[in-house]
């Protein structure tokens, strides 16, 4: 007999199986239409309403008038831009929109965190529930309704918190018309409302810690906080570090809606931001002046966009994880 019909073959010495083929840029779409069909309409909408209105930009640097229209009014380069770095509301409206939103980047990134970490310690399901219930429900509670509630609660005269203050001596306290008042109510209020949403997120990347990590722990005598120190914490740090770029990219971009409803008169000093700003410009004043709200618009967009790239880059060097 051969020598080779006594040789046995392994199974790592059979022939070697075919490379898969790549499917080509057309047929990808023809084998997938279902995942391609569901992610048309956020492309549509995103075009539309994000990308298609960006040629409106231009007008940013045009004396614009309706008559002309966007190509055919004059070209005047940086003339808008120069004018709002030179007048006298461009130190306030820059400090009062920096402070504003840095401040509520700051009170309400730990909230959400802390929450999160403590459902996800809290033993009894029930109670975990319900806290979380609680908690989330408020987000779903539009600005106009929330800015109602604000006002009933801190009216001078009928409102719950100057009753509670009353039985200590101290107030009537009116609070929306105090410009040293605005900031708190408007980043508390936000806090509240935000908090119990925003710590799903960090529920769910705590969902991936394996339990085996805290039952070693356990067995090793780690307490409930160092569990949380070594375990947790680590685990939704990634998520952490991007959403807090994400938050720091909109800083110039807050909530305009809230800061306009809770805005008067009164507390102009500090609630006047850039966004209130442009739209008085732009829609409510009796000349609207298009070309220098949009100057102004866009000049935010660009601080926001350098504060994006910043924290893009430090968190990459420091926190090893970003957006890119």
């Amino acid at each position: 007999m051969a020598i080779d019909t006594l040789v046995r073959r392994t199974p790592t010495q059979g022939a070697a199986r075919p490379a898969k083929k790549k499917l080509g840029l057309g047929e990808q779409p023809r084998r997938h239409w279902q995942l391609y069909a569901m992610l048309a309409l956020p492309l549509i909408w995103l075009a539309i309403f994000a990308y298609w209105p960006m040629y409106g930009a231009i007008i940013a640097f045009k004396d614009y008038n309706v008559v002309d229209g966007i190509f055919g009014s004059r070209w005047v380069g940086l003339k808008h831009f120069e004018r709002f770095v030179e007048s006298y509301q461009f130190g306030r409206l820059l400090k009062n929109t920096l402070v504003l939103y840095t401040y509520e980047l700051l009170a309400t990134f730990w909230p959400p965190i802390l929450l999160a970490l403590g459902l996800n310690m809290a033993r009894r399901r029930w109670y975990r529930r319900s806290v979380q219930l609680i908690t989330y429900a408020p987000h779903f509670i539009s600005t106009v309704v929330v800015v109602g509630l604000i006002v009933v609660l801190v009216d001078p005269n009928t409102g719950v918190l100057n009753q509670f203050l009353g039985h200590f001596g101290i107030g009537p306290l009116d609070v929306l018309n105090d410009p040293s008042y605005f900031r708190h109510l408007y980043v508390w209020s936000g806090a509240w409302q935000t908090m119990g949403f925003s710590a799903i997120i960090y529920l769910a990347a705590l969902t991936s810690v394996s339990p085996e990590l805290h039952e070693a722990a356990i067995v090793d005598g780690a307490s409930r906080l160092r569990r949380i120190w070594h375990i947790d914490l680590p685990a939704i740090r990634p998520v952490a570090v991007i959403l807090l770029i994400l938050n720091i990219g909109s800083i110039m971009s807050g909530g305009f809606e809230k800061v306009l409803l809770l805005q008067n008169t009164l507390n102009l000093q500090t609630s006047e931001v850039i966004d209130t700003y442009v739209y008085k410009l732009g829609f409510a004043s009796q000349v609207p002046q298009f070309s220098y709200a949009a100057a102004i618009g866009l000049f935010r967009s660009l601080i926001g966009l350098v504060l994006l790239v910043l924290a893009n880059t430090i968190a990459r060097r420091f926190a090893k994880s970003s957006l890119w």
